[in-house]
């Protein structure tokens, strides 16, 4: 019997219902942007509630539309919310279920992952963690059949997410990096803090401080082989969960970007 990673906020962060779940990833996608990001090589996107961020993770999503049996690789980063490691782990499964069916772990860039001396295997590392399994359902409806590779990042410096990012990526592999920004501040100083950091994104500019971005550790390994691949970036939305589906006391800060070949 294949070894199946079960989703863990299916009817908390999305609905468990797959209908549901599907005319709430269209919804947002329809309301979302037209990209306006050519030859997109990477995304960062943000991974909270889908009331709270989906509509900015679609604004990095539309950037697929139209690439449905192209994009059929996809290595997603994100942080480890739960367990305290060192460097960066895989589930050490066959396929990670959705509500919406099961994406086939790719087994060649597992693989590749394992053969750097910072991935290892971890179930426990992604048994809790939402901040991969939410950018499924949204991968699932843009580009149909895939395979991906998820791992969640720990304690890791640039150098070694980078690293790790070189052995991987390739034209047919597709890096999606999921990160929120700032945490808990009131909204006007949301507002100014999350544009200081989209703005060192912008620039290249790392590292980011955990407390900029929950995901910083990713980031800073994509912003690092972003400098060295002559890429640039773009902000595709910057908002947060008051501009959204929350209160404007304490908020969490999105930002979708995308990342393409300097022209």
């Amino acid at each position: 019997m294949a070894r199946v990673r079960a989703p863990a906020v299916a009817g908390s962060f999305y609905p468990a219902s797959a209908p549901l779940l599907a005319q709430q990833v269209d919804r947002c996608l329809e309301q979302a942007p037209a990209c306006p990001a050519p030859h997109l090589v990477a995304l960062i996107v943000p991974h909270a509630g889908y009331i709270y961020s989906g509509p900015v993770a679609a604004s990095a999503y539309a950037c697929l539309r139209g690439l449905k049996g192209q994009v059929r690789h996809v290595l997603l980063l994100g942080p480890c919310h739960f367990v305290p490691m060192n460097g960066l782990a895989h589930p050490d499964v066959e396929a990670l279920r959705t509500p919406l069916g099961d994406v086939p772990v790719d087994s060649a860039l597992r693989e590749r992952a394992e053969a750097t001396r910072h991935v290892t295997a971890s179930m426990l590392a992604h048994r809790k963690e939402h901040s991969l399994e939410v950018q499924l359902p949204f991968l699932q409806r843009v580009l149909g059949d895939f395979d991906v590779l998820p791992l969640v990042v720990g304690s890791a410096r640039p150098e070694e997410v980078a690293e790790v990012l070189d052995a991987l990526w390739s034209e047919d592999v597709l890096p999606i990096i999921s990160s929120d920004l700032s945490h808990y501040l009131s909204y006007d100083i949301a507002r100014r803090v999350d544009r200081e950091t989209a703005d060192h994104i912008l620039r290249l500019e790392g590292p980011l401080e955990d407390d900029r971005a929950c995901g910083a550790a990713a980031i800073n390994g994509l912003l690092l082989m972003a400098r060295r691949r002559g890429l640039s970036a773009r902000l595709l939305d910057l908002r947060n969960s008051g501009d959204t589906a929350g209160g404007k006391s304490e908020v969490v800060g999105y930002g979708a970007f995308a990342f393409s070949p300097r022209v």
